[in-house]
């Protein structure tokens, strides 16, 4: 019977084929989620990886990072670095920059605060924070400053510490934490 006429004239129906389609149809879309997903969880660490061996990039942030980690730096600033890392539970920005005392407080003025409030001998920024980029924040001899400004999520979470070494022109330097 098989490859004989079908009633009402026509070819015979080739199942195979309509089997194959419908396997590709299911097969294909899968396996590129599959090769998607582990591209995508290679590629974070490969990404971890690269960013840890280069430590801090020279120049400023985005102005998207910026806006995201509410990290306005100062125009004009000199010394200027940042680091990013991100994952699923958490991203942060580090940035450093040497500022003038007009620079520093603009910088505060637009995170809501003022130089006031800055805790003399203060260093807000963990070791583990500080070793990811090389950071020596909080050598004794040295005139530290710092806050921890806290907010509801999704909003960031800054460490601010600052060296006023050369009280003229203080170094700062941020992490900016975002809880997605």
């Amino acid at each position: 019977m098989s490859g004989g006429p079908v009633p009402g004239g026509g070819r015979p129906p080739r199942r195979w084929l309509k089997i194959i389609v419908i396997f590709l149809l299911i097969a294909i879309p899968a396996g590129y989620l599959v090769i998607s997903a582990i591209q995508s969880r290679n590629g974070g660490e490969d990404k971890a990886e690269a960013a840890s061996a280069k430590g801090l990039s020279a120049g400023y942030p985005t102005r998207v990072q910026r806006r995201i980690y509410d990290v306005p730096v100062p125009p004009y600033s000199k010394k200027v670095a940042f680091y990013e890392t991100n994952s699923w539970k958490v991203s942060s920005l580090y940035v450093q920059f040497v500022t003038d005392r007009d620079g520093l407080d603009s910088f505060l003025k637009k995170l809501g605060t003022r130089r006031s409030a800055l805790d003399k001998g203060e260093v807000t920024i963990t070791k583990e924070q500080a070793g990811k980029v090389g950071w020596q924040v909080g050598e004794p001899g040295h005139d530290w400053a710092g806050m921890f400004i806290k907010r509801q999520d999704p909003q960031p979470k800054l460490r601010i510490t600052v060296k006023f070494d050369n009280p003229a022109h203080p170094k700062v330097y941020v992490v900016s934490t975002v809880t997605p």
